[in-house]
Parts: structure tokens; C-alpha cells; sequence
């Protein structure tokens, strides 16, 4: 019996540009258990959501080219799909919540419409039905006052608000997976963790898997059971939360987890710069033969540049794309 409910293996996206190819996911693999809650973190232009918008089908070609690869949703390969078959599985079986819910719910229909929608178009309910269930939902999702917001449009909510119903559209047909890229963006610090215990609460009701894309570790910390880090196209890291956040093996993520700043070292701090990761990320038009974040690494040497490293085994819960690995004798003393 298979255990995992999606898998990406080897998947590329490249873009086809006059400047070049950008390659903005390359080579990425991992998997998604039934039930479990994997976060995908890195720094923006990293490649998160170009590989979520690839399992939905989304990506714009041209430019945009899946070119190769294979994304597996329940042991059937998603890129052998056509379109009317993709539109069968979005919203019916796999759910998004997409970045900044002002933009990606439409401005032309109420939010009743939109909710009801997906009812209607995958689980066959009458409009009558479909809007009594889309009323269920957004009370589900504690819109205030939910029934006279079915005939509003999206711009008389709040982000919050906004961003609830995001939610009760990505859950109404109850998936099997919810990507939620970016799900607190834009959002003031309580309404953050408003919608985060919303969506713990939902996902433990459904029993869904859930794959969460943030930049934020804080959030990762809170939601999630296993991570991957994300830099230039490649997966650098993929480790149990608890692995990552007590023992971070590549240097990239031991840079993104010293640079937040922390609460219980304060005093040993105060006055002082935040660390920070030198240098910039390269071109991801750049064909690069070794590490990609080689010219950042404050441990780089001759192996580093010439060969690409593997995503090497660290312990039974953890791997990182480091040579590090294969010779520690030569990592920093001050590390």
C-alpha cells in the first residue's frame, strides 16, 4: 500500500526567457504523508511557489515549461493529466490558498458566489444547496455576521476577512491535500495566529495532509512536522522540525535561523547588528556546476565549486545538499 499521498520526483520548471532560462526549479523531489503538515521555506524567488503552481498545472506557458519530472497525487503521474482532467482534481481534491486573497478572489462576484462555486462545479449541488453549504462554511471559518456577507464583494472585508474566505473556498469540498502559499502575508500579528489556529483546527477536523510555503520559520516552527529548506531551485535541507530548529546541518539554513531575532538571547544582543547571510542569491539563468550558494558559504572550499553536492543522508530524519558531509573536518571552528 502506498503511504504517501503526493510525490514530486525530479521536477524542473524553467522559464524560456530573451535574457535566457531561468531555472526555477531544479531537480526538486519530496513527498507528502497522508495527514502530515510539510513546510517549504526560503527566501522569495527561492522556487516555493513555482513548484506548488506546478502540481495545480498553473504555470504560464509559455513562458513557463515543466521540463521534467513527475508529480504523483494518489500513485497517478498529475503531468499526464489534460486540463479538463486537472480541473477535475483543483478544488475537488487538492485545494490553494494563493498569496494576497485582494487579487486572487475575484472583484466582479460575491463572495456567496465564490464560495458556492466549487459545490457546484465538483460535487453536482444545486445553487440553493451549494449556497446554504457556502453559509455553513463561512461561519465554519468565523466570518462575523457570515450571511450578509454572501451578497458583499471581496473589497467591502478586511485582509482578514479576506482571507478567511480564502479558506473556506480552499476547504468547502473537503481535499485530500490544501497548499497554503504564503497564508499570513499582509496580515497584523494577531490575525495571524487567528488564521493559523484556524487552519490547524480545519486540517485536524478533515484529516488532510497540508503543505504550508512560507518565508516565515516562525510559522514553520508553529505548524509544522517536517521541513524543507529551499534556495536557488534546489531543496538544501529537508529535516524534521525538530532536526532543523535544534540542529540545523546546511549552511544556509544555520544563516536564516541565527538572522531571526530572539527574544531569550536579547540581552546578550542588545546593541548589536542581527546576523545576516553575505552576498546575493545567483542568476538562476547562471548554469552553476557546483553548490549554488557556494559564494555565500562562509565554509566553501575547491569541492564546493566544481561538483554539485547530493542531498546526503545526516541522520535517519534529516538530509542537506552540503560536501560538508562527506569532509566536516573542514567546517569552521566558529560554526
Amino acid at each position: 500500500m502506498n503511504t504517501k499521498l503526493l510525490e514530486i520526483e525530479n521536477l524542473s520548471v524553467h522559464f524560456y526567457t530573451p535574457e535566457g532560462i531561468v531555472r526555477a526549479v531544479d531537480g526538486v523531489s519530496f513527498d507528502v504523508a497522508p495527514g502530515e503538515t510539510l513546510g517549504l521555506v526560503g527566501e522569495s524567488g527561492c522556487g516555493k511557489s513555482v513548484t506548488s503552481l506546478s502540481i495545480l498545472g498553473l504555470i504560464a506557458s509559455p513562458p513557463g515549461q515543466i521540463d521534467s519530472g513527475q508529480i504523483k497525487f494518489e500513485n497517478q503521474n498529475l503531468l499526464a493529466f489534460d486540463s479538463e482532467k486537472l480541473r477535475q482534481i483543483r478544488g475537488r481534491y487538492i485545494s490553494m490558498i494563493f498569496q494576497e486573497p485582494m487579487t486572487s478572489l475575484n472583484p466582479v462576484l460575491t463572495i456567496g458566489r465564490q464560495v458556492a462555486e466549487p459545490l457546484m462545479v465538483h460535487k453536482g449541488l444545486s445553487k440553493s444547496e451549494a449556497y446554504q453549504e457556502a453559509l455553513a462554511w463561512l461561519e465554519h471559518v468565523k466570518i462575523p455576521a457570515a450571511r450578509m456577507r454572501l451578497n458583499d464583494y471581496p473589497h467591502q472585508l478586511s485582509g482578514g476577512m479576506r482571507q478567511r474566505v480564502m479558506i473556506a473556498m480552499a476547504m468547502v469540498c473537503q481535499p485530500k491535500l490544501l497548499i497554503a502559499d504564503e497564508p499570513t502575508t499582509a496580515l497584523d500579528v494577531t490575525i495571524q495566529a487567528q488564521i493559523l489556529s484556524l487552519m490547524i483546527r480545519l486540517k485536524e477536523e478533515l484529516g488532510m495532509s497540508l503543505l504550508l510555503i512560507t518565508h516565515d520559520l516562525g510559522v514553520i516552527a508553529q505548524m509544522a512536522s517536517r521541513v524543507l529548506v529551499m534556495y536557488a531551485g534546489e531543496i538544501v535541507e529537508d529535516a524534521s522540525a525538530f532536526d532543523l530548529f535544534d540542529q540545523p546541518f546546511h549552511p544556509y539554513t544555520q544563516g536564516l535561523l541565527k538572522s531571526i531575532p530572539r527574544l531569550d538571547v536579547h540581552q546578550k544582543t542588545q546593541g548589536k547588528r542581527l546576523s545576516e547571510i553575505s552576498g546575493i542569491v545567483p542568476s538562476l539563468i547562471d548554469d552553476i556546476a557546483g553548490c549554488k550558494f557556494a559564494d555565500r558559504c562562509p565554509h566553501v572550499f575547491n569541492q564546493c565549486r566544481q561538483q554539485k553536492p547530493e542531498l546526503f543522508t545526516i541522520c535517519d530524519s534529516q538530509r542537506a545538499r552540503c560536501w560538508l558531509k562527506q569532509f566536516p573536518e573542514l567546517r569552521n571552528i566558529d560554526d
